[in-house]
């Protein structure tokens, strides 16, 4: 528990670029992050988890397993936001945006994030590491996601998603490579291509036009439909 919540506070730390009185002192970074509304689910989270796979004492599990659920009950209710305790979920979760979001059963990686609105169902198989999912996207059904993939929002994606993949759509089809291409290209060098050669091979090519579409060009030749509204324009002002 405690180790994954330090996961947790210590992602929020490494992308936070406000300046304030509390970066002085880490424990005040702590606290502050601590308080936020998006880390109050994921602090219920983390408790209700140790619950579920720590405690086996009789009595005082059952305990603090209606403690959890009342606290989990407000917490949904002030944030919007329900993680069930039976999904297990990596350290580095991220709740970026709050209200309208739910986390069924399912096993997810590490360094997950969500926006609001997002909706995963307790029927999904599995979630990858580095997998950033936009305000408004579904997961639904048993589908597997891979690592280091995006899901852009209001997708709903209904099957899986291989590795450094982008995705988006309703259903979710628009495949592009690249979960987030700066840190998943290959580095220059790697499988005896540089980093040029692979960025003009993934380059789309314009197509080449043959002579006479070039002349044309240059002579300003129009389109044909555009000749047509041309040549229609002075008979409409004769009638005016």
């Amino acid at each position: 528990m405690f180790e994954n919540l330090r996961a947790d506070i210590d992602r929020l730390r490494q992308e936070d670029v406000e300046q304030g009185w509390w970066k002085r002192n880490e424990w005040t970074q702590t606290i502050r992050y601590l308080v936020t509304i998006g880390m109050t689910p994921v602090v219920v989270y983390r408790f209700e988890r140790w619950i579920h796979t720590r405690v086996h004492i009789p009595v005082v599990r059952q305990a603090l397993q209606v403690f959890g659920i009342l606290v989990r009950r407000f917490s949904g209710m002030w944030t919007g936001v329900v993680i069930s305790p039976r999904a297990e979920i990596g350290p580095g979760l991220e709740i970026h945006t709050f209200y309208g979001v739910f986390i069924g059963i399912t096993t997810i990686g590490k360094n997950f994030t969500v926006g609001t609105g997002v909706l995963v169902s307790c029927g999904v198989h599995s979630i990858g590491d580095n997998v950033f999912v936009g305000a408004g996207a579904k997961i639904v059904g048993d589908v597997k996601i891979g690592n280091n993939v995006v899901i852009m929002p209001n997708s709903l994606v209904i099957t899986d998603v291989a590795d450094n993949t982008t995705i988006a759509g309703v259903p979710a089809r628009i495949k592009l490579r690249g979960g987030r291409p700066k840190q998943f290209y290959p580095a220059p060098g790697k499988n005896g291509k540089s980093a040029t050669k692979q960025a003009s091979a993934s380059t789309p090519k314009v197509p080449d036009f043959g002579p006479a579409e070039r002349k044309a060009g240059s002579l300003g030749v129009s389109d044909s439909r555009t000749e047509t509204v041309g040549e229609a324009q002075p008979s409409l002002n004769g009638r005016l």
